[in-house]
Formats: structure tokens, C-alpha cells, sequence
């Protein structure tokens, strides 16, 4: 520890995986000296560089890959990795001058559940940084606003052959309410700061159908008129098929940390400082996604988003370099060993 007064830091990592696809029986491997050209993960399955261009930059290093059939995991136990074995130096090197730190390991972030039983009082950080995303060099402070929507269609059935101005079939609505919206903007046609309707789940017959949706954009505005676009919708389809035919439920996610961040630079600075420290050029984007420190921002602990060096999350083609997550470690010694001063 150090004698100086000086600011407490906290460290975040999340334990839950995506349930984009299995985490069951996990292969994963690792590839020593990557070559820099596509990789097979088992026999015809491939991490192409066409789909993933990043992963090129890692030509030279160790990157571990799974076999194609499940998650890696690395979103986000590559975050606890990593800061358990920063933990483990500061055991191991009583020397190392430090302030106070904090670590925290969260459950539910991939449902946006993660802070709901966050005690602030009891974590007792000024600051902290979450340690899950992308490029080692990374220090993230802008996010999506974000929300999920629910259609609820309720249809009327009756004999097809006797259906003339009777049924209303609920499953056609749903796939009209689906056509109206902007065939562009979805996650396929999307990058940067564009923001998407993303249809997540689609069920129904003639008698009840659901449409799930999230909702993602950076600019305020933007994802305001998003969610207005769908309440038109559900305005007109009642109007359309009678009343109380399309219910519509909008839970709100998160929210855009930027405008918490943008007035606590220092944390940020803080960050970019250890990462030229270790040989790399910071960079900050915007964050396609959301994290706990999008949250914990808004309840009063401003916390920047830092990278892992993990690509392709959500998918059976993830992939993380070991080079880089020693890296991040390095990073994140750094930010330790100079505290901000009281």
C-alpha cells in the first residue's frame, strides 16, 4: 500500500455468458504464433479473416479459439482473469505501491441485471473501470442507450372456411408489424454510432402471437424517435384490427454513460496514461453494446469501460489473445500504482 491519501479505485468483471449460443462443453484451445490467415476450428469450421478482419492484427501472437460449437466464455471471464491475476502480483509484490483497491465480480450483466443489488456504500470506490471488451488499448466511455420492447398480439380464431370478416390472425400481424420497420436498420446493416431495432424473438398462430424486440442507439434523440416509431405502430394496428388487438411493453436498459463520464475525464485520462504506459495508443470507441458501468455511472460511480483483447463474443467463433490480456494486466498495474491524489 502507499502512505499517500489518495482516491480509492475499483475493478469490475462479470460471471454470466451470453445466451447467444451454448457454453456447454467448452473446447477450447490454444494456437501458439498465429499464423494470420483463417483458422479451422474443427473440420469444416472456420474463423475466417473475411468476417473477422481483426483478428489478423494478432498474427504472431498466442490466441485462444474455441472448436466452433459453443461460446469461449471470454465475455467476460477473460475481465475476471485478468484481474485476478493483477490480484495475485499485488499478493505476491507487497512492494508495489498502491491505494485502496476494490473488485467486484458481478452476475446477470448480459441481461443488464448485473448492478440491480450493487451496494455503492459498501464497494466504497470514487471510481472504477469494468474490464470487459474489445482491443487491449481501448478505454471506452460512451455506450447505447438501450431497451427492450415486447409486442403482444392478441388475434381472434374461427373456422378458415367460415373466417370472412372474423378472424384476425395474430401471426400475420406480427409479421406486418415486422415489415414496418426500417429494413436498414438492423444490427446487419448497422456499425459505429448507428443505431437498430433488433428482433430477438418472434412466436405466435392465429389465436396470440409476441414479437421481442431491443432497441439500441447512442444519440439520445435518435432512440427516443426509435421507441415512438413503435408506439405509432402499436397505435395504428389497434386502430386497424380493434382495439387492444397489439399491446406494446418498453422496459428501459441503460442508458449512455457518455454524459456521466464526459464530466470525470480524470478517470479516462487516468486510464490513457497507463495505456501509453505500456507501449500501446489509446483509443476510445463507441461501445456497441452496454455495460455495468453504464449503470454504476448513472448511481454515482464513474466507470469507464477497458479492454481485453477478446473478439467475436456472442458466437462460437470468439476468440482472445493471451499477449493482449498480459497486456491489460499491465494496464491495469499501472492505474493502480498511480492513484489520482486526494
Amino acid at each position: 500500500n502507499t502512505d499517500k491519501k489518495c482516491d480509492t479505485v475499483g475493478f469490475l468483471a462479470h460471471m454470466d455468458t451470453s445466451n447467444a449460443a451454448s457454453g456447454r462443453n467448452i473446447k477450447a484451445r490454444i494456437i501458439e504464433n498465429y499464423d494470420g490467415g483463417d483458422i479451422e476450428l474443427s473440420e469444416g469450421i472456420f474463423t475466417k479473416v473475411a468476417d473477422y478482419p481483426d483478428i489478423a492484427k494478432l498474427k504472431g501472437k498466442d490466441i485462444i479459439v474455441t472448436d466452433g460449437t459453443t461460446l469461449l466464455g471470454a465475455d467476460d471471464k477473460a475481465g475476471i482473469a485478468i484481474i485476478m491475476d493483477t490480484v495475485q502480483y499485488l499478493q505476491q509484490h507487497p512492494e508495489c505501491p498502491h491505494g485502496n483497491i476494490r473488485v467486484c465480480f458481478t452476475p446477470d450483466e448480459e441481461v443488464g441485471m448485473g448492478p440491480n443489488s450493487f451496494d455503492l456504500d459498501y464497494f466504497k470506490a470514487d471510481y472504477a473501470y469494468t474490464v470487459d471488451g474489445a482491443y487491449e488499448a481501448d478505454i471506452a466511455y460512451e455506450n447505447f442507450n438501450a431497451a427492450s420492447a415486447e409486442f403482444k398480439i392478441t388475434g381472434v380464431s374461427v373456422h378458415p372456411g367460415e373466417a370472412k370478416d372474423i378472424m384476425v390472425n395474430a401471426g400475420l400481424i406480427a409479421c406486418e408489424i415486422a415489415m414496418k420497420l426500417p429494413e436498414k436498420e438492423i444490427p446487419a446493416h448497422t456499425e459505429n454510432r448507428e443505431g437498430f431495432y433488433h428482433l430477438t424473438d418472434i412466436s405466435g398462430d392465429v389465436v396470440s402471437a409476441n414479437l421481442s424486440y431491443i432497441i439500441r442507439d447512442h444519440d439520445k434523440n435518435l432512440f427516443e424517435s426509435k421507441l415512438n416509431k413503435l408506439r405509432a405502430i402499436e397505435v395504428e394496428m389497434n386502430q386497424k384490427y380493434g382495439a387492444n388487438t397489439v399491446d406494446l411493453t418498453i422496459t428501459h436498459s441503460y442508458e449512455n454513460m457518455l454524459s456521466v463520464i464526459e464530466n470525470n475525464m480524470h478517470v479516462v485520462d487516468l486510464a490513457k496514461d497507463a495505456i501509453f504506459a505500456v507501449g500501446l495508443e489509446p483509443v476510445s470507441l463507441p461501445v456497441r453494446g452496454g455495460t455495468d458501468g453504464a449503470r454504476l455511472s448513472f448511481m454515482g460511480l464513474p466507470c469507464p469501460n477497458l479492454g481485453t483483447g477478446g473478439y467475436g463474443f456472442h458466437g462460437p467463433f470468439e476468440h482472445i489473445s493471451v499477449d493482449s490480456m498480459e497486456r491489460v494486466v499491465k494496464i491495469l498495474k499501472e492505474i493502480i500504482s498511480n492513484p489520482i491524489d486526494k
